[in-house]
């Protein structure tokens, strides 16, 4: 709040905190104001709230950590959305649908929550009373980035309803929030950027650039029935590695990165291989080398655990246009699926494929961009569209 001239608190910022309109009933009722007064503190609300919002929905996608040899600094988004919807309440309330809603929490320590305390946190304020609505598609608890998801649709979500920017060049400060919740940014800096992204610490901050991605790239993931927790995953690693896996996963990484930058896919059977990660969680995933194998066996580029697991992905090419319109017999998705499901069965590990694409954006706000078909009710001559 601002202080005028003469070092008293002004009406309208004193009344920042109350910008929904339940928030504006409550403070009418409370101090028993009369119709007039409720009419003008509207028009003070309304004012308000053009710097400020109601209510934001967001899209943010669903990213493959690690592809391979890159743990903890590679990944990359793809075609599946999560979307977020949060509204000023006059209570609390946490409404899930889809993916992992029988198992998610519905309080506060949801990390959407999480992700707003974050946004709040970042700007000094204190988070207003809210109402949260998800609809997720991205598969929960496969190592598809739901976690990472979760926390920039919250980050995303809490930024917009304040009417708050952060600097995304140089210090990225977007990133830092979702990375230090996170704790590492292969996951979030696809989520909040799109393409393929590398992430590291530079000894003062997170910092990540973009890889090119090459054009008709396709993605299959292998979702098993069962779920993995990131923690136990990540338990099963080494704290210190021989130097001869150490210099695998540095040959291993940049021909990865090669093999995308130069669109020499056929690279990518090496450069998804991996001696850090993979070997020591094989055995809580014991169909990942089988499903690897199938996968290159049936054409696919390359293969490997998707994040923590327990989904595999593979790699395939020759999309061109919308796949539904294209000839199947051009490209090699479908065998590599038909591939995957015949491993898993063999070995009983149940589950289902998706097929899918890399996305070169990640989460945006949906409410931002939709147009309206009535030039009477637009409020600008200049909208941002990138729905």
């Amino acid at each position: 709040a601002r202080a005028d001239r003469g070092g008293r608190r002004s009406v309208s910022s004193g009344l920042a905190k109350m910008l929904g309109e339940a928030e504006v009933e409550t403070f009418a009722q409370k101090h028993s104001l009369s119709q007039p007064a409720r009419s003008e503190l509207r028009k003070i609300f309304e004012t308000m709230i053009s710097k400020s919002r109601r209510q934001v929905t967001v899209r943010v996608p669903a990213t493959t950590a690690n592809m391979g040899p890159g743990f903890d600094c590679a990944g990359m988004a793809l075609d599946v959305w999560n979307e977020l919807t949060v509204e000023r309440a006059s209570s609390f309330a946490m409404e899930i649908e889809g993916e992992g809603a029988r198992f998610l929490p519905r309080d506060k320590s949801n990390l959407v929550c999480k992700g707003v305390e974050a946004a709040y946190k970042a700007i000094g304020q204190e988070v207003p009373t809210l109402r949260y609505y998800t609809l997720n598609r991205i598969p929960f608890a496969k190592g598809m980035g739901s976690s990472s998801a979760a926390i920039v649709s919250g980050i995303l979500a809490g930024l917009a309803i304040a009417g708050f920017n952060l600097q995304v060049k140089n210090e990225e400060e977007l990133l830092q929030i979702a990375t230090n919740i996170e704790g590492h940014p292969d996951n979030v800096a696809p989520c909040i950027y799109g393409g393929f992204q590398l992430g590291i610490h530079d000894g003062a901050r997170w910092w990540t650039d973009r890889v090119a991605m090459p054009h008709g790239l396709m993605c299959v993931v292998f979702c098993p029935d069962h779920a993995t927790e990131t923690s136990d995953a990540r338990d099963l690693l080494k704290q210190q590695v021989a130097l001869k896996e150490a210099v695998f996963n540095c040959g291993r990484v940049a021909v990865l990165v090669a093999a995308f930058a130069t669109n020499n896919l056929e690279w990518l059977r090496l450069g998804t291989e991996d001696a850090l990660h993979q070997p020591q969680r094989a055995s809580i995933h014991p169909h990942l080398k089988p499903l690897i194998q199938a996968a290159l066996d049936a054409g696919a580029h390359g293969a490997c655990l998707s994040g923590a697991g327990p989904a595999v992905i593979a790699f395939t090419s020759g999309r061109c246009g919308d796949v539904i319109a294209q000839n199947a017999s051009e490209r090699k998705e479908h065998e590599v699926a038909e591939a995957f499901l015949a491993a898993a069965d063999s070995i009983g590990c149940p589950g289902h494929v998706l097929i899918t694409k890399p996305v070169e954006v990640g989460g945006y706000i949906v409410s931002e961009t939709q147009i309206s078909s009535d030039p009477e009710s637009r409020t600008s001559r200049i909208q941002y569209v990138q729905d």
